[in-house]
């Protein structure tokens, strides 16, 4: 089982913390373009939550053993994409950063990652997602580089 993170851009430039270049607060119905994200992963793997803020989201599911992470959220990238952009003119430069962050957890776990990922809006009042972000990187000990985790 992995948790993956998507975090969006606020600024133009090509992480599951998916990153896109339009605010997804615009977005008139969050929990569609959650439905839609959690059709897209049916194909390959079991989620169990989709959800996020307003700047990423969250994806906790299990992969199937025929489909790679990498080819699993460069199709969810790929077709949300596309799939947004049709929500209107507003979101024709909408695209998800180049990267993203995925963190494997025990099943014990699960429970917790639910409930968290369904109170991001709340968690989010009090932390930023680049705060929240390197908090997991470190917690999970990923050396990584500021001026390339932010692209």
């Amino acid at each position: 089982m992995f948790y993956a993170s998507i975090h969006q851009s606020s600024y133009p430039s090509p992480r599951l913390q998916l990153q896109a270049s339009t605010p997804l607060a615009r977005c008139r119905n969050p929990a569609r373009l959650h439905a839609y994200l959690a059709t897209v992963c049916r194909i390959a793997v079991a989620s169990y939550r989709i959800g996020g803020a307003t700047d990423h989201v969250h994806i906790a599911a299990r992969l199937a053993r025929t489909i790679t992470q990498a080819e699993l959220l460069e199709k969810i990238k790929k077709t949300s994409s596309a799939w947004i952009k049709r929500q209107g003119a507003q979101y024709d430069g909408f695209f998800w950063q180049a990267g993203y962050g995925a963190f494997s957890i025990g099943w014990s776990q699960l429970d917790d990652l639910v409930t968290y990922i369904d109170r991001q809006e709340e968690h989010h009042h009090k932390l930023s997602f680049q705060e929240e972000y390197r908090m997991l990187l470190n917690r999970y000990h990923v050396e990584f580089d500021e001026r390339y985790v932010w692209d």
